[in-house]
């Protein structure tokens, strides 16, 4: 019987994750990890049962989303540990904080035993921000370091090994108290009299913002800092609403579109000072690779990591806190809401946009999406998948809150939008939740939808159907190739959410879909909505 005054390993390292917040835990178990799940829901942690790892790491970022709290993806030894390769990789690019438990042989074990045994940490360590095999002196310690390795500096997920025999064994139950976490750092100095002094002098300031202001959660001291000066803001397109997008001076979500960098470079090459507030290029596209001289224009970079990937440069490097800076950035200056950009370039970009990107065609996926922007709520939440409808969706779907459309930014991975949803659902069950998605991506993750009826959970699930890899499709016949490789069968995907315990509509006009909308607002299950659009329906759009 054990003592009282000792747990297992493993309750360790749930009841640490406890304390930071975690209340949700997503995977598929094995043998190797019943210990693990065990501990988990002892602690006051809801183990999730997906249908595979990598969707299960989609939900568990959903989850992190709305709680804040690390995501939490449990694996058992060898294919399930490989099984969430990809989405560990996106949280990775994506800056999410994971923690990543995977099953492992015992040592002893595994030097004459071989079936399922390999070399995990080596598969994981190129794709986390570290990698840990859990040992029983030190449970405590690893688990406190794993988190603020996640946590801290530029989010990510950190990896532990857990063998079957560790994960049993008895470890004092009282540990050292968890290290605080350290207080946000703003810039000091002659380079902050600078800074002052260029914000003083500018007539043509604008904002690029990024992952990081989303993570550190600075949309407040952006708002605040923006209207103060009158600068108008850029976001990239996963941090979509750090400012509210129907705001005078948004500019809304960068980084996707070619036709949107068209009007939005203009007005960056046109500035007199450039201030980076949290702007992490690893979303990007080459099109925005240097596109400032910093010995011509005035550029402030605000950052969590020193810039090591020259993808641009700045004339004033502040690793620092976003909200923090702003605010120090802001002290002790003439603090009057002066006029910029006398010329109307903020309102005629606006307009531009907004021409850009036509919301009255009569069907099509931009009818699509002005239609479900209409019909739900301001709070909804969206998600969307990799594909042409995302880069029309990130320039038509407004956000008014940092989060409100989460996607693979980086590594750009499909089938993330419908585990995406679940998560997010399932930890913020009273916002309205849609996903859009495209075929090919439903089909990936279609087992996921009998989680969503285990879990009774109501997202909308939209679907653009065209039978093609779309995007793919048109990057082929701009290359004046031959159609190889991209199209496939039209399925019934009302039919299938319908098999799965759920709702199902097939809808090819916007009255169609306006009803299907309002149906699943108030349904009792999700909703698979199948919106059929042509091939080619991207063309130009994007």
């Amino acid at each position: 019987m054990p003592s009282s005054s000792t747990i297992r390993a493993a309750d360790a390292v749930a009841r640490r994750l406890y304390a930071q917040g975690c209340r949700y835990a997503f995977g598929m178990p094995g043998g190797e990890v019943l210990t693990l799940i065990d501990a988990l829901e002892d602690a006051g942690i809801s183990f999730v049962l997906a249908k595979h790892e990598n969707a299960a790491a989609f939900m568990a970022e959903g989850a992190y989303h709305r709680t804040g709290a690390p995501a939490i993806l449990v694996a058992t030894v060898g294919p399930g540990a490989l099984n969430g390769v990809n989405a560990v990789a996106n949280a990775h690019q994506d800056r999410v904080p994971m923690i990543v438990l995977a099953g492992a042989v015992d040592g002893d074990e595994a030097q004459s035993y071989t079936h399922q045994v390999l070399d995990q940490q080596a598969v994981f360590r190129p794709i986390t921000k570290a990698s840990f095999s859990l040992v029983p002196g030190a449970a405590h310690i690893i688990i406190d370091k794993a988190i603020g390795i996640a946590t801290e500096g530029r989010p990510g997920p950190v990896h532990i090994d857990v063998p079957i025999a560790v994960a049993d064994t008895q470890v004092p139950a009282n540990a050292a108290p968890a290290r605080p976490k350290a207080s946000p750092v703003a810039p000091t100095g002659g380079d902050l009299e600078t800074a002052r002094l260029w914000l003083s002098e500018a007539k043509r300031p604008v904002i690029i913002a990024g992952l990081d202001a989303m993570v550190e959660g600075a949309g407040d001291a952006l708002m605040r800092f923006a209207e103060t000066y009158n600068v108008p803001v850029i976001t990239t397109y996963k941090a979509k609403g750090l400012i509210p997008e129907d705001h005078p001076l948004s500019l809304g979500g960068a980084g996707l579109s070619p036709l949107a960098d068209r009007h939005l470079l203009p007005l960056i090459e046109k500035a007199d000072l450039i201030l980076c507030v949290g702007y992490d290029p690893i979303e990007m596209r080459t099109g925005w690779r240097n596109i400032w001289n910093p010995l011509q224009q005035r550029v402030i970079d605000i950052i969590a990591e020193p810039n090591h990937h020259y993808m641009h440069q700045a004339s004033l490097n502040f690793i620092a806190d976003c909200a923090a800076s702003l605010d120090a950035l802001a002290h002790d200056t003439q603090a009057q809401a002066q006029e910029t950009w006398p010329g109307g370039e903020i309102a005629a970009t606006q307009s531009a946009l907004s021409a850009a990107f036509p919301s009255d065609e009569p069907w099509g996926p931009g009818a699509v999406m002005d239609t479900c922007r209409k019909v739900l709520p301001r709070t909804t939440l969206a998600t969307v998948d990799s594909g042409a409808h995302r880069i029309l969706l990130s320039q038509m779907w407004h956000c008014y809150e940092p989060r409100g459309l989460t996607q693979s930014t980086a590594l750009c991975t499909m089938g993330c939008a419908i585990p995406l949803a679940m998560g997010t659902k399932l930890a913020d069950p009273e916002r309205p939740v849609i996903s859009f998605c495209g075929d090919a991506g439903f089909l990936m993750v279609a087992g996921e939808l009998s989680t969503a009826a285990e879990l009774a959970l109501k997202p909308i699930i939209l679907v653009f159907v065209d039978a093609s890899l779309s995007l793919i499709e048109l990057k082929q016949r701009s290359r004046q190739m031959k159609n190889r490789g991209v199209d496939f069968a039209k399925h019934d995907f009302a039919a299938m959410g319908v098999a799965f315990a759920g709702a199902g509509h097939t809808v090819t006009n916007r009255a169609e879909l306006s009803t299907a909308l309002q149906t699943a607002m108030t349904a009792d299950t999700f909703t698979v909505i199948a919106a059929v659009i042509e091939r080619g329906a991207y063309d130009g759009r994007i």
